[in-house]
């Protein structure tokens, strides 16, 4: 009877190391958004950011959250116990979730 329910779902995938091997190497994430949502003209989007561009986004929405707390990003650590792999995946897990929220 009603209007459907807005939904959007934000994904975190497929981690990629860029200029493996360079002392300036870096990750960088797939962002795919899908929403069903009037306020987004594209229903769909997908983008590569890596993870300073995050700490940028916080930073902006600290800026204009007000009182509304911003969630955490995952930690960034050079010093990190495990593999590579492990590391990467748990900072993914972690920047999804920043997302979700």
């Amino acid at each position: 009877p009603g209007l459907p329910q807005e939904l959007t779902t934000v994904r975190v995938q497929d981690p990629r190391v860029q200029n493996e091997g360079s002392w300036n190497s870096y990750v960088d994430y797939k962002i795919f958004l899908h929403t069903n949502s009037r306020a987004f003209t594209a229903k769909t989007s997908c983008v590569r950011r890596r993870y300073r561009e995050f700490v940028w986004l916080r930073r902006q929405l600290q800026r204009n959250a007000g009182l509304v707390p911003v969630p955490e990003l995952p930690g960034k650590s050079a010093f990190f116990v495990g593999s590579t792999d492990e590391f990467i995946e748990r900072r993914r897990q972690g920047l999804q979730h920043f997302l979700e929220r």
